[in-house]
């Protein structure tokens, strides 16, 4: 009796051991989903693996999971949205462009040093084409990332009602490693903005990276917030570390109607076939 008892509680444990393990790791927090855990098991069970590589290979396991599921949350939290790839900007295109200084950028050797960035050009250039590559590049590296237009970085902070609610907004704009601000210059803020706009700057300054895009040289800030006594403080202090990119060229979108080309195609086999009919 004792014998046959042993027996079939070693069998019962031969049959649920995977799933018991990966129920049990799941519980400690292992982010490896449930199947891909079975899966090892199976494996390590029918390849014989020793304890050592076993550790090991589940370890390999669980980091793979880990980097993928922080790249998907700061991917999210980055609002980078859609965009072309870099491999598809038109080099030939700009009368001039510094392509060098580009790929020394997304090599992101000025976001270890917290150094900032300028895109310059006038509409329909390619600047936050290249400005959102640059915060890819950021987040492969394992970098954070927020991308905004300025219009609606001031926006969302000029709507807190109160300094409590105003700091802890600030935060999503201060603690990014890579903070990209699109399209200074398209409207008008006021002195109340250009003090928040210092603030961000002030913050980050020499610590974290900034990068801004616009259709205007240092020079003209002061008429995108007119009488705001912050305006050469601002300058200043964002081009003391600053790679300056400037794009002289046509737009793109009007030459070649890049906008359209912008959608993906969604069109499936299926519902092209029916258009044929």
């Amino acid at each position: 009796m004792i014998a046959m008892s042993c027996h079939t509680t070693s069998g019962v444990t031969m049959t649920t051991e995977p799933k018991d393990f990966t129920a049990q790791l799941t519980q400690l927090g292992f982010r490896a989903g449930r199947d891909a855990i079975a899966a090892f098991l199976t494996h390590a069970h029918k390849s014989r693996l020793g304890p050592t590589e076993t550790v090991e290979a589940l370890i390999a396991l669980e980091r793979r999971a880990r980097e993928a599921t922080n790249l998907a949350r700061r991917t999210r939290a980055a609002c980078l949205g859609t965009f072309k790839p870099l491999d598809r900007f038109d080099w030939a295109h700009p009368r001039k462009i510094d392509r060098a200084l580009i790929d020394r950028l997304c090599a992101l050797d000025f976001a270890t040093r917290g150094e900032n960035v300028l895109l310059r050009g006038q509409s329909g250039v390619g600047k936050t084409m290249l400005a959102k590559n640059i915060g890819l590049a950021a987040l492969l590296a394992g970098k954070t990332v927020r991308f905004t237009t300025l219009a609606g970085a001031l926006a969302d902070l000029l709507q807190q009602e109160s300094l409590p609610a105003f700091e802890r907004r600030i935060k999503r704009y201060t603690q990014p490693a890579v903070l990209i601000l699109d399209e200074l210059g398209y409207l008008p803020c006021d002195s109340r903005a250009a003090d928040i706009l210092f603030n961000i700057i002030s913050r980050r300054h020499e610590q974290r990276s900034t990068i801004i895009s616009t259709n205007l040289a240092f020079k003209q800030w002061g008429t995108v917030f007119p009488g705001a006594a912050c305006v050469v403080a601002l300058v200043d202090r964002f081009a003391q570390h600053c790679h300056k990119v400037d794009i002289d060229a046509e737009s793109w979108r009007d030459l070649h109607a890049f906008e359209r080309d912008d959608s993906p195609d969604t069109t499936t086999p299926h519902q092209t076939k029916t258009k044929k009919r």
